[in-house]
């Protein structure tokens, strides 16, 4: 389990430890993805020292022709001439020439890289249990592919280009200063302290003020996916106005932390340029009184002028790679810690193929609990035989959701074992469970395409022919010949051509046409009106027949159909008979029956 914990809570007092653990995390990360690209880097790194050794040779060349070349052609001989002009234009041409190659280069190593961590990012968050998925929330998830993939693009494709070639830059430039004028060198090496204390204190302060930019970014964020998911919720509730003055708030501080930012370059940067005219006003000072005794030369001195104007150009952009640093190397934290994630539901190592199910389900002993102070089902102990359409009934809290959890296997138990014919659920294959036992919950999900596409959900090979039969058999066939292009109809943002009604009978369409043995209707008609509900009820007596199924409903019109009911509370079952049997006792059902007809009154 990774330091972020199974709820996927990212802190900010982790310990000494658990920070070193957290850069490790995060270098693993790193190396997994540089290492398919091995050969790559090291032309990337080749191409880039000779491109910037062919950049700095032109103020050496200048000093060489200005001192030497002049002279000879002075002297009638033009040939040192021809050759620095030559040169120049080699150096010119291959150092343009070898920055575009590393532009490229550069550019498909850092693509390689983010394909390979959002796919990575995707499929694992796929892959996770949905354990994972209860407790992070939609918004963080997006702003790990977004936001936080963003950051370490931004460090790949421009961060380290100005590190790498900003530094080679520096140190070649230095060098070929102390080549032409060891004294302008030193000048040089000395406005180096100011330099450093300057960046270091705009590092030190970036790193805080960028760090609030991004912070107040992703709540930006956060707000406006919660806002948008729960949109009916906000209009409901006529949250607009309370929601103008969160986001406005979060907006305000998001422009204050920018400002900050913006008020750190003011300073930043005229100071940069001031430490950079001094240096070269005192190589020029020195220069020149050594010049005019004869102990430097005029093309030494104009050579080291040039060398010094272009000393200082990368610094700012090397500054600046720190805040890069910082963003990605958060953001790399983040993500590499959701990558180490775990899933809870593991499938088995050896599984255990199941040839023909029949639908038995058994609980043996079966202990669970979300949080290890809070056990929901103690002991619990249940046989479901095959062909029995069974419906639970209790107060919210009882147990029923998670029972359907666990039969599903979203959850494992953490004592006992949960069997489908005889075989417990963690040995058998994930292909088999998931073709076996289906749950249809009260929220029906459509995915963006047409009405056919999610239907065949449930069989993704299945012929239109199969389709077109799964949706009578549920009664919505009828329906869907009514929409604008029928079963080609694009069912737009998650459903909304469709009535919640209609969209029950797609999902019911879909569990048919994936005909499991099992069938778990979790809250499957709660959230439907009652000409909805009958609607739905047809469809329902097909979807039931000849299969295992559980209904979990709070409507007792749903219970009706079943052969066997189970009241729940607590975690355990304290009434269990036929739907009559229990009306016509005096238990909790025969209380609930009771009260459901008198509110139909």
């Amino acid at each position: 389990m990774s330091v972020m914990g199974t709820s996927g809570e990212e802190r900010n007092d982790y310990t000494k430890d658990e920070s070193r653990q957290i850069r490790q995390r995060s270098l693993r990360l790193l190396g997994s993805l540089i290492s398919p690209l091995r050969a790559r880097v090291i032309l990337t790194m080749v191409v880039v020292v000779v491109s910037t050794a062919a950049q700095v040779a032109g103020p050496a060349l200048i000093a060489f022709g200005i001192d030497r070349a002049l002279p000879a052609l002075i002297n009638g001989n033009s040939l040192p001439l021809v050759l620095v002009v030559a040169a120049y234009l080699i150096t010119g041409v291959a150092g343009a020439t070898m920055i575009a190659w590393y532009t490229v280069l550069s550019a498909r190593v850092s693509q390689a890289i983010l394909f390979d961590l959002r796919k990575r990012v995707f499929l694992h968050t796929q892959r996770l249990s949905l354990e994972f998925h209860e407790s992070y929330t939609s918004g963080r998830i997006i702003a790990r592919q977004t936001s936080d993939l963003d950051a370490i693009r931004e460090l790949l494709d421009s961060g380290i280009n100005q590190l790498v070639q900003g530094a080679l830059y520096m140190v070649f430039i230095a060098i070929a200063m102390f080549s032409l004028d060891w004294v302008s060198g030193l000048v040089l090496f000395a406005s180096l302290a100011p330099l450093a204390f300057l960046t270091r204190w705009f590092q030190l302060r970036s790193q805080l003020h960028f760090r609030e930019t991004r912070t107040t970014s992703a709540k930006l964020i956060v707000h406006f996916v919660e806002t948008m998911t729960g949109i009916r919720a906000v209009k409901a509730f006529r949250k607009e106005e309370r929601n103008r003055e969160h986001f406005g708030g979060l907006v305000e501080k998001y422009r204050d932390a920018n400002a900050r930012v913006i008020r750190l370059f003011g300073i930043f940067d005229p100071a940069l340029v001031l430490i950079g005219n001094v240096a070269l006003a005192m190589i020029l000072l020195l220069g020149g009184l050594r010049v005019s005794t004869g102990d430097l030369a005029i093309g030494a001195l104009l050579g080291a002028l040039l060398y010094a104007r272009q000393f200082f150009a990368p610094a700012q952009e090397m500054a600046m790679f720190y805040n890069s640093y910082q963003s990605a190397a958060a953001a790399l934290e983040k993500i590499s810690g959701v990558l180490e994630e775990e899933p809870s539901v593991v499938d088995p190592t050896t599984p255990i193929d199941l040839r023909k199910a029949s639908g038995t389900v058994k609980f043996d002993g079966v202990e669970f609990a979300y949080n290890s102070d809070k056990v929901i089902l103690p002991k619990f102990d249940l046989e479901l035989p095959a062909g029995q359409t069974v419906a639970m009934v209790g107060t919210t809290g009882a147990g029923k959701s998670t029972l359907a959890k666990l039969i599903s296997r979203f959850y494992d138990p953490s004592q006992g074992t949960v069997s489908l014919d005889g075989v417990d659920l963690r040995k058998l294959h994930p292909k088999d469970l998931r073709r076996a036992i289906v749950m249809v919950t009260q929220e029906a999900y459509l995915f963006s395409g047409n009405v056919a596409d999610n239907i065949s959900l449930g069989k993704p090979d299945a012929t239109r022919e199969e389709i077109v039969a799964a949706a009578k058999a549920v009664g919505a066939h009828e329906f869907i010949e009514a929409l604008p292009n029928g079963y080609d109809t694009d069912v737009n943002k998650r459903g909304g051509r469709v009535s919640a009604g209609q969209r029950q009978l797609l999902s019911f369409a879909r569990a048919f046409i994936a005909d499991p043995v099992v069938l778990i209707l979790d809250e499957a008609t709660a959230s439907l009106d009652i000409p909805s509900e009958r609607l739905v009820q047809a469809g329902l007596q097909t979807l039931l027949s000849d299969r295992t199924a559980i209904i979990i409903a709070h409507r007792l019109s749903t219970v009706a159909i079943a052969d066997r009911v189970l009241v729940m509370e607590h975690g355990r079952v304290i009434e269990d008979g036929t739907p009559q049997e229990l009306i016509s006792g005096s238990g909790k059902f025969a209380q609930l029956h009771a009260a459901w007809k008198d509110s139909l009154v």
